[in-house]
């Protein structure tokens, strides 16, 4: 197919696909499935290899969040019986992130509900970072604690963290449809701070809240454009007492080529499946790890994941390799761009939500498309694939990593 083999070559060069070429990857029949994962994982063992990197979520502080982000269950009114508590003592989130490195993560993603952290939050914060590295010998941070003020993510980086994670979600045009207590420019505000305060930027989209195949590609070009260097791709868990419990549209048909279009736009960032992949993708996980190099190990932040032990089997079963923590994740471009000046030119892509609250955070009114849903067949409704988090940090019980 003329469209995979110029997106390849695309890919390699970490050249931008157009816009129309973004849009055929999504339109892709089942029949050419194969070829449209082939294709993408050559671009991603070009810049990856078969490494696959583990990542480990620790909810500091879950539920009760003043936002209105519609895809979330931790949201203000949300009516999902999730695990509710104020934030983890240090030593208390760096036990639970002990869990998730003995079970080969390589980063810890710390993760607080609420609009953004007050000053006291972020010396919260800076304690927690460092007991987690004290005990965690080479451990890579993330922090996710919603919008930042002027100065937090310099405080931050200085406190020993490496990344910031703030979802962009879906397109600018729709965002209004998920969120009103917050605007799509506040979240690019907060990941240009990361950027300038030369954190690691990570941001990415939730797919499946009724989106069409423009917004998708609206919302993957403007993460390009910021370019992070990784980039969570969460599919919608439809949390009962959530605006957006009835919308079951994907496929793992549809799951598969989106990560594809994720990889084509962009290349050589560390693409993510985040929450939702065992509900959606299902069976079909092992053929994703060719399109994404990272994925989270075991539970999100209110919702359950695959057995961590499943994980470790899955990616060894599919030939690939669990990356090191004497491994480096980036290309080398990437890396010297960050070390250079702690934000980067757009040349290839490569929050607070890992969707599942599944994603890191709060919600929203309706449905964020405004025009059709893309043509797909109906995905079953499968809320027996859907848990609600009752292990892990917050509870007595022993984490699932």
């Amino acid at each position: 197919m003329d469209l995979l083999n110029t997106l390849v070559d695309k890919g390699l060069r970490r050249e931008l696909p157009t816009r129309e070429e973004a849009l055929a990857v999504l339109a892709t029949s089942d029949d050419d499935l194969l070829d449209v994962v082939a294709a993408a994982g050559k671009v991603r063992r070009q810049w990856f290899g078969r490494r696959v990197k583990l990542n480990y979520l620790v909810n500091l502080k879950s539920g009760l969040c003043p936002e209105d982000c519609s895809y979330c269950s931790q949201r203000l009114g949300s009516k999902a019986e999730i695990l509710k508590y104020t934030w983890l003592k240090p030593d208390e989130a760096s036990q639970a992130a002990a869990a998730g490195v003995a079970g080969g993560a390589k980063r810890v993603c710390l993760v607080a509900s609420g609009r953004g952290p007050t000053d006291r939050d972020v010396d919260r914060v800076a304690e927690t970072i460092a007991a987690v590295k004290e005990q965690n010998e080479g451990v890579e941070v993330c922090a996710c604690l919603g919008l930042l003020s002027d100065g937090q993510a310099e405080r931050l980086r200085g406190a020993g963290a490496d990344a910031y994670n703030h979802n962009l979600n879906t397109s600018e045009a729709t965002y209004a449809g998920i969120t009103k207590t917050h605007t799509y420019a506040d979240r690019v505000d907060t990941v240009q701070k990361a950027h300038a305060a030369g954190l690691s930027a990570c941001s990415g989209l939730i797919a499946g809240m009724g989106e069409t195949d423009e917004d998708l590609v609206d919302v993957v070009f403007s993460l390009r454009e910021l370019d992070p260097d990784s980039v969570p791709v969460n599919f919608l868990i439809p949390m009962e007492g959530t605006p957006l419990a009835k919308e079951w549209n994907l496929t793992p048909q549809r799951c598969l080529r989106i990560l594809a279009m994720v990889r084509f736009v962009c290349p050589d960032a560390e693409v993510r499946i985040a929450g939702g992949r065992e509900v959606h993708l299902r069976s079909m996980q092992p053929l994703a790890l060719n399109l994404a190099n990272s994925i989270f190990l075991g539970d999100y932040l209110t919702s359950e994941g695959q057995a961590g032990k499943a994980d470790l089997d899955m990616i060894a079963d599919a030939g690939f390799e669990i990356e090191g923590a004497d491994q480096v994740t980036l290309p080398e471009h990437r890396v010297d761009a960050v070390a250079g000046c702690g934000s980067h030119a757009s040349q290839g892509c490569g929050s607070h939500d890992a969707q599942g609250c599944g994603s890191h955070e709060g919600g929203g009114c309706g449905p964020c498309g405004t025009g059709e849903p893309a043509a797909e067949a109906s995905n079953e409704a499968r809320t027996d694939l859907v848990a609600v988090r009752r292990r892990g940090a917050g509870t007595d019980l022993a984490p699932n990593a």
